[in-house]
């Protein structure tokens, strides 16, 4: 599955943002996720959605910023990002997930797409 990660761009602090990943008819039954990697610093899950967005989590420093949603007839998995923050700054990819849902563990993910670089100016 080729999975394409846009959206991405400079911002400033408080601003918002929308990520789109393309993933293909053969993830509609897939849980996804949204990850990212700052410079210097350790991939970090940020939101996942099930395969019919009925179940979605969050990490808690993007919980009430973040909606992860994902429209099936589309196969695009969004990321909304509001109030963004300095910290928010980084590569954000989508990665399929081996399930019908998605993990905090990378390693339950099958394919990941080429990412997006957010940038937030304080």
């Amino acid at each position: 599955v080729q999975l394409q990660a846009s959206g991405g761009g400079l911002v400033q602090a408080g601003g918002s943002l929308r990520l789109s990943c393309a993933a293909g008819r053969t993830a509609s039954n897939n849980g996804m996720g949204w990850f990212r990697q700052a410079p210097g610093k350790e991939r970090e899950f940020v939101a996942g959605i099930s395969w019919n967005g009925a179940s979605t989590t969050y990490l808690d420093s993007v919980k009430g910023r973040f909606t992860i949603s994902r429209d099936r007839a589309k196969n695009t998995v969004y990321l909304q990002m509001s109030s963004l923050k300095p910290e928010d700054t980084a590569v954000y990819y989508c990665a399929k997930s081996r399930t019908s849902y998605s993990s905090t563990d990378y390693s339950q993910y099958t394919s990941r797409g080429q990412g997006t670089l957010v940038t937030v100016s304080s």
